[in-house]
């Protein structure tokens, strides 16, 4: 029988086939220069003090004079008719992993 249900294939699974050195194919180890070190966070006490938390997005870390703080983007609506992008540094008691 023609097609995959023989018992001759490689004992790879078809989704697992890619030719070496395709674009497809997975490097073993993640190239530092690709990998984003942006993560999805919640950000207390926004700067809107509207007192919900707000979806941001953590793009850094660096200490501070206490403890760490990451450098976080979020909207907040600091307008009546709208909502604004903020970015600042946040300390990291405020911050949620999403």
């Amino acid at each position: 029988m023609a097609g995959g249900w023989s018992k001759q294939g490689s004992g790879i699974p078809l989704a697992d086939r890619v030719r070496a050195g395709s674009p497809g194919t997975p490097s073993p180890v993640p190239d530092p220069e690709e990998t984003c070190p942006a993560r999805h966070c919640w950000v207390a006490d926004a700067v809107d003090r509207h007192g919900a938390k707000r979806p941001g997005l953590l793009v850094e870390w660096r200490p501070g004079v206490t403890s760490w703080e990451g450098r976080v983007v979020y909207a907040a609506r600091l307008r009546p008719d709208g909502w604004l992008l903020v970015e600042e540094w946040v300390p990291a008691a405020l911050l949620t992993p999403a």
